[in-house]
């Protein structure tokens, strides 16, 4: 008896050991995080303006503004998501309703696993021999959107995989007793069960595309557009490049503009995440 109460005091002192060091951890990367967001504000926050947003690049920081980068960035991020939003849930529902687990379906689901953990640059180099090169569209929103297409499928579709497991299969069970098809099954009932993780996942793309700047640079996406984008073949620019091409500069001045577009890369991104889950929240209110 004795012996057991010291294995348990041993063992709860081990894991309030490793709380306690996983709270340390924790603390530190927020501290630091919490330390760049209050920099950058302090650089940035005067001057962020409607002149700011509203103005073209200049090579005087006084009169720069991010007004191409930002349309651009809108753009590319809603012509991503409804080129990979579809083809992701399509490929999601093949494999989880309608695939048998043989070779072909496990090689597929290897190799949608394996390029989730491939590093965007690798995208960008794709794009530029696939969509900018070999299928002619140059160095346009619409090859710009494709390439991040590539990046963010493998995150759709294991998403909505787990989403679509998550779905009870009574639900699909009593669909079929009343006659409905395997199809009708899936687009009347499993969907609707399954668009909060769906749209989570969805989220989670975003978050990340919206940053990238490796595959876009790679593909040829331009450092300085004097023009808003007015369609899906126009060249385009967006908000990491951006910032990217000012942070490049010697002058000081730059580098508070590069701090007022990082301000506004984060809103944008909050703005973004925020109406995905207000969305995602009614799907799932809708649905209880």
């Amino acid at each position: 008896m004795e012996m057991l109460r010291t294995t348990t005091r041993a063992r709860r002192l081990s894991d309030a050991l490793l709380a306690g060091c996983g709270l340390v951890v924790l603390g530190l990367a927020l501290l630091a995080l919490a330390s760049l967001l209050v920099d950058v504000v302090l650089d940035g926050a005067g001057r962020v303006s409607w002149q700011f947003l509203t103005s073209m690049p200049s090579r005087r920081a006084a009169t720069a503004g991010l007004l191409p980068a930002l349309v651009g960035s809108v753009y590319l991020i809603l012509l991503t998501v409804l080129i990979a939003l579809p083809i992701g849930v399509g490929a999601a529902i093949y494999l989880e309703e309608y695939a048998t687990q043989g070779p072909v379906a496990r090689f597929i689901e290897l190799n949608i696993s394996n390029l989730a953990a491939v590093p965007s640059i690798i995208y960008g180099l794709l794009g530029l021999g696939l969509f900018v090169r070999v299928f002619a569209m140059g160095q346009s929103l619409l090859a710009g959107a494709c390439t991040l297409s590539l990046l963010l499928l493998p995150i759709v579709i294991l998403s909505t995989r787990e989403a679509l497991r998550a779905v009870p299969g009574s639900l699909r069970e009593g669909s079929y007793a009343l006659g409905a098809t395997r199809w009708q099954t899936i687009w009347h009932q499993v969907l609707p069960v399954a668009t909060p993780g769906i749209l989570t996942g969805v989220i989670l793309a975003i978050s990340r595309a919206i940053g990238e700047t490796a595959p876009l640079i790679t593909m040829g996406a331009l450092t300085y557009v004097p023009f808003v984008p007015n369609s899906i073949w126009s060249p385009f620019t967006v908000l990491p490049i951006q910032i990217f091409n000012w942070v490049s500069r010697p002058q000081a001045e730059f580098l508070t503009n590069a701090a007022g577009g990082i301000l506004v890369l984060l809103v944008l991104l909050l703005s973004l995440n925020a109406a995905a889950i207000v969305l995602r929240d009614r799907y799932r209110n809708q649905r209880t």
